[in-house]
């Protein structure tokens, strides 16, 4: 919301991040209606990150620093898929953020816990090994971090709406 109504700041502005530019004077019917289109917008992206196994973390990054802070704690969860020590405690200790900052952060993202978003990575990067096709399920139940295969495949179904082989079957099928 700006006074600035020339092209450049209207670029610049979008440049830097701007979901949406809108001039003073404004309506109040547009804001809303801006506003109503964000949100949707947002709670789609959330809800496609979470249900489609292979869409990547930072799909549900709104700028450049959100991209860039969901790309290193990819990262940084991947690195310790089998380290026990994998917790909130330690992803607040490498990613330099505090504990209430971090869920914080998550949920305005992702709308939910960083524990739940630790399992969902896992989840997701077990679809990518699965769509690759060179591990037996078993193996990558044990490569993203869960102890269980009857467990991970829980998860597996709860998260995408079909059991780990029933994804193998429907990426051969693609």
């Amino acid at each position: 919301l700006t006074a600035k109504t020339d092209t450049n700041s209207k670029i610049e502005g979008m440049d830097c991040g701007a979901d949406a530019y809108i001039e003073k004077p404004f309506s109040m019917q547009y804001l809303e209606a801006c506003i109503k289109n964000l949100v949707d917008l947002r709670n789609l992206l959330r809800q496609k990150f979470s249900k489609m196994p292979l869409v990547p973390l930072n799909s549900i990054a709104n700028n450049s620093m959100d991209d860039k802070f969901l790309t290193r704690m990819n990262e940084i969860i991947e690195e310790n898929f089998s380290n026990p020590e994998l917790s909130v405690d330690f992803l607040t200790e490498k990613l330099c953020i505090s504990r209430s900052g971090l869920f914080a952060k998550i949920k305005t993202l992702a709308n939910i816990t960083p524990n739940e978003l630790i399992q969902v990575v896992r989840l997701k990067k077990a679809a990518i090994l699965l769509a690759e096709n060179k591990y037996r399920i078993n193996e990558i139940c044990y490569m993203v971090g869960f102890n269980n295969p009857s467990y991970f495949s829980k998860c597996f179904q709860k998260q995408f709406g079909m059991k780990p082989g029933e994804f193998v079957n429907g990426k051969r099928e693609e």
